[in-house]
């Protein structure tokens, strides 16, 4: 069973700047489409970014140009750039095998394997 865990959440200023870090193991399939997704506060649970073991990319298009997801090894990450206050949320990062480039990148919360989460609160 893979296992994810989040960090990095954290409270920031509207224009700050936080770095999320998600480790993955136990990870037994050849190919992944890993993402980050977030819940707000009485809200459903929303994609944000997606990557593909192929480097395929897509990302919401709320944070485009703000947030770049990446990832290295076991590790994914979110860097969140400019942020503002409808950014706060929990969020999680996801894992799933790659058995569709279209569906990995529809930013839907269908996903396999999930993280706790991380809480990011953005306030002045």
């Amino acid at each position: 069973q893979a296992q994810l865990r989040e960090s990095g959440g954290d409270s920031v200023r509207p224009g700050g700047s936080l770095r999320l870090s998600c480790t993955l193991s136990e990870y037994t399939y050849s190919t992944y489409c890993m993402g980050w997704f977030r819940q707000p506060p009485g809200r459903e649970r929303e994609g944000v970014a997606t990557v593909d073991s192929d480097g395929r990319l897509n990302y919401r298009d709320s944070v485009k140009g703000r947030f770049t997801i990446d990832n290295a090894g076991d590790t994914l990450y979110l860097q969140m750039d400019d942020v503002r206050p409808e950014d706060t949320s929990i969020y999680f990062c996801a894992a799933t095998p790659l058995w569709s480039p279209d569906d990995c990148h529809k930013l839907r919360p269908n996903f396999k394997y999930w993280g706790q989460g991380t809480q990011v609160t953005v306030s002045a």
